[in-house]
C-alpha cells in the first residue's frame, strides 16, 4: 500500500502534534509533504528536521526568514505571509490535508485544498460553521472526501457506516459539560482563565477548551453536523455526558441507537480519518467498562449556558449568521483569555452581535469573509476595544 502524503495545517497545535505522533508510529503508511503553522518557533523547526516536509509555511515573513537560516541544511521550501498556508494546502504532492488550524484562519487554506482536489481530514470545525454550503458544494464539485476528526463527528461518521440516510431519526452529540457544569450561575462571573482551562477529560488548546466551558463548542458542532451529514437542526440533539466515553450516537427510525465509544483521546478519531477505510492498531489504553462504571446523560441547561442555543439560532437563520456567530465568539474568547473581560461576557457579546446583524446569503467566500470582518469589529465594539470601527445594524 502506497503511503498517504499528508499536508498538516496547524502542525504545532494539539491536533497537529498528535497527527505527527501517529505518522512517527506508522512511517510506512504516512509521509509528511507539507506543514503549516502560525508562529513557527522551535517546535516547527523540530518538526521540519524530523519529518522532512517539502514545503512549510508560517504567517510572518520574518519568521520564514529565520526558519530558512535555521534549516539551511534541510531541503525544504519555507514560505511566509498571510497567503502561505493556502499555498501549502494546495501544493501538488499532498493527497490528504489535515485541517487543524484553530478558528476562522483555517477556512481559506482548507477551501484552497478542496479546490486543488485534496481530500480533507477536518478538525477545523469553523470551516463548516462559516461556509458549510460553499465548502460542501466545492467538495462535491471536485470529488473530494471530507473525513471528520472532531470526536463527536467521527463517532457519527462511524455509526452511520453502512446505514441508509433515510433510516436516521436524529443525531445525538455528547458534551462533557466542561469545568463549570456543576457551578452555580452566580459564581460564573468570578471564574478565571485558569479555571476555564481545566477541562475534566480532554487535552485541547485554550480556545477550544474555553468553548467547551461555555458550550459554544457544541453549538458550533451542531452547525458542522448539519453540513457534514445533511441533517436539519431539529434532528440534531445534544446531551451532557460527563464521562466522555460515548462520543456521540445515531438514533434510527426503529428506535435503535448506535453509539461509538472509547477513551477520551484524540489519537482515535485522528487515526480513523488518516487511515480510512482502514483502522490503525493504536497503542491506546483499553476502555474497561467495568472499571469505568456508570455512564450518565442529562439535558443541557440553556439558561446557564446560552451559547448552545445561539448555535441553533444561527443555523436556523442561515446565510452569514453562522460566520457572524463564530467571529463574535472568537473575539470574545480572545478577550477573556487575555484577561480583558469576565467569562460571562463571552455569551453576552455573542448575543449582542447576533442581535445587531442581518443575515445575508453566503454564496461566495467574499460574502463569508465580509461577514466575519463585520462581526469582529462589532464584537470589539461591544467588548470596549479601541480599534473597533463605527458600525450600523444590518451591515453583516
Amino acid at each position: 500500500m502506497e503511503a498517504k502524503r499528508l499536508v498538516i495545517l496547524g502542525s504545532t497545535g494539539s491536533i497537529g502534534t498528535a497527527t505527527l505522533d501517529l505518522v512517527a508510529e506508522f512511517p510506512d503508511l504516512f509521509e509528511v509533504v507539507g506543514l503549516a503553522a502560525g508562529r513557527g518557533g522551535d517546535a516547527l523547526e523540530r518538526q521540519i528536521r524530523r519529518f522532512r516536509p517539502r514545503v512549510v509555511s508560517v504567517n510572518r515573513v520574518e519568521e520564514a526568514d529565520r526558519l530558512r537560516a535555521a534549516c539551511a541544511d534541510v531541503p525544504v521550501d519555507i514560505l511566509g505571509g498571510p497567503d502561505a498556508a493556502a499555498t501549502v494546502a494546495a501544493q501538488g504532492d499532498g493527497n490528504l490535508v489535515v485541517s487543524a488550524i484553530v478558528g476562522a484562519a483555517g477556512l481559506v487554506p482548507t477551501l484552497a485544498a478542496i479546490r486543488a482536489g485534496k481530500s480533507i481530514a477536518l478538525a477545523n470545525k469553523e470551516t463548516m460553521v462559516m461556509a458549510g454550503a460553499l465548502v460542501t458544494a466545492e467538495a462535491a464539485r471536485h470529488g473530494v472526501s471530507i473525513l471528520p476528526i472532531d470526536s463527536e463527528h467521527s463517532a457519527i461518521f462511524q455509526a452511520l457506516s453502512g446505514q441508509r440516510t433515510e433510516d436516521v431519526r436524529r443525531l445525538i452529540l455528547t458534551a462533557s459539560g466542561g469545568p463549570f457544569w456543576d457551578l452555580p450561575r452566580h459564581r460564573l462571573d468570578r471564574v478565571t482563565r485558569e479555571d476555564a482551562l481545566r477541562h475534566p477529560n480532554w487535552s485541547m488548546g485554550p480556545k477550544i477548551t474555553v468553548d467547551s466551558a461555555t458550550l459554544m463548542n457544541k453549538g458550533l458542532e451542531v452547525i458542522e453536523a448539519h453540513w457534514l451529514f445533511g441533517m436539519p437542526a431539529d434532528r440534531i440533539d445534544v446531551v451532557i455526558h460527563r464521562q466522555s466515553v460515548v462520543h456521540s450516537l445515531v438514533e434510527f427510525c426503529d428506535g435503535s441507537m448506535l453509539a461509538q465509544m472509547g477513551i477520551p483521546d484524540m489519537r482515535g478519531p485522528i487515526g480513523y480519518a488518516l487511515a480510512y477505510p482502514r483502522r490503525l492498531p493504536l497503542r491506546l489504553p483499553p476502555l474497561d467498562l467495568a472499571v469505568r462504571g456508570a455512564l450518565t446523560f442529562e439535558p443541557p441547561d440553556p439558561d446557564r449556558f446560552p451559547c448552545l442555543g445561539y448555535g441553533y439560532e444561527a443555523l436556523k437563520t442561515g446565510g452569514t449568521a453562522p460566520a457572524v456567530l463564530n467571529a463574535a465568539n472568537e473575539e470574545a474568547v480572545a478577550a477573556f483569555l487575555d484577561g480583558r473581560v469576565e467569562f460571562l461576557a463571552i455569551a453576552d457579546t455573542i448575543e449582542r452581535v447576533l442581535g445587531r446583524s442581518s443575515s445575508r446569503p453566503a454564496t461566495t467566500l467574499d460574502d463569508v469573509l465580509q461577514a466575519d470582518r463585520w462581526a469582529r469589529a462589532a464584537a470589539r465594539e461591544v467588548l470596549g476595544c479601541s480599534q473597533a470601527a463605527a458600525l450600523s445594524p444590518g451591515d453583516a
